[in-house]
């Protein structure tokens, strides 16, 4: 089955994928432009550990600074596996299918350490349980990736985590003492 049927076969296929994807997802409520939904738990409690370095984590606890990077490597993980979507299907590129979709496993094992990284800070230093501790910081994870539009968006807001994650090793190894995958 080669030529144009397999081909209309490819693309009704991944327009199947993407329509149920989006189901999934269900309807989506708008929200006012500038509200934010409000956090399960304050951003800030005398019982966090706060982040010493400079940059745009500093003086943060390190829970929300490993959530909103865990949200950034998340979002790139959406980006990627669309373009390796279109590079399977669409547009067929097997180099091009071969080299996002390693990166977007890399992405979602980077998403998974930082969001592991924010639950075990909220569990010990809050005394959340692990379900409450993901609600808490989940909404903080979605608002740091849904701003970010392009692949290039999202690694420049990302240049900053390992450097977070570095310092939440060497200062709290409980936390963070796994390693970061490379990301290509």
């Amino acid at each position: 089955m080669t030529g144009p049927i397999a081909k209309a076969a490819r693309l009704v296929l991944a327009l199947i994928l993407i329509a149920g994807a989006q189901a999934q997802a269900g309807p989506r409520k708008r929200e006012p432009r500038g509200a934010a939904p409000a956090p399960a738990v304050p951003t800030s409690d005398k019982r966090d550990s706060l982040v010493s370095l400079a940059g745009p984590f500093g003086g943060k606890p390190y829970w929300l600074g490993l959530a909103q990077c865990g949200g950034i490597y998340f979002k790139l993980n959406v980006l990627y596996t669309d373009v390796a979507v279109r590079a399977r299907v669409v547009k067929p590129d097997p180099r091009a299918n071969a080299e996002f979709t390693t990166k977007l496993k890399d992405a979602i094992k980077t998403a998974t350490v930082f969001f592991d990284g924010a639950e075990r800070f909220l569990m010990t230093e809050r005394g959340l349980e692990r379900d409450d501790a993901v609600l808490a910081y989940d909404g903080h994870a979605r608002n740091a990736g849904e701003r970010l539009k392009t692949i290039e968006a999202a690694l420049a807001a990302a240049k900053a985590c390992p450097a977070l994650y570095q310092a939440c090793r060497d200062g709290f190894p409980k936390y963070c003492g796994e390693r970061l995958p490379p990301m290509g």
